[in-house]
């Protein structure tokens, strides 16, 4: 590669982590972390991802990109809503999710990926 490029890929992530239907591949490439997330069906952040974090919801800021599946958000002022293949989001410290339907939900996250389902 030239100088100044830098070119990773997920079938080589940096980090995986696999909590309860759940997998989080990290790869940090250009100073920054990566994120692909799988959420099986039957996943939600509070019966998943709490018991690992130990927080009364999800306090990780995301930006990112739904591959495949829909995946509905729920956040502790109120708002709701789904996202699904296409859409890009962005969501607030502050909320619990789930994984609609029998599709995984795949997700591509820019924002604090490296942080996502640690204790």
């Amino acid at each position: 590669m030239a100088p100044g490029i830098e070119v990773k890929n997920f079938d080589s992530p940096d980090e995986t982590r696999t909590p309860e239907n759940t997998k989080i591949e990290v790869v940090r490439v250009g100073g920054s972390e990566v994120g692909r997330f799988t959420f099986q069906p039957g996943w939600k952040w509070s019966e998943n991802i709490k018991p690992i974090v130990k927080t009364d919801s999800c306090q990780v800021a995301h930006l990112g990109y739904v591959v495949s599946g829909k995946l509905h958000v729920v956040h502790e002022d109120g708002t709701e809503g789904e996202s699904g293949a296409g859409d890009i989001y962005s969501i607030s410290p502050g909320h619990d999710a789930w994984v609609v339907g029998d599709e995984p939900v795949v997700l591509i996250e820019f924002n604090k990926a490296g942080e996502y389902a640690k204790g």
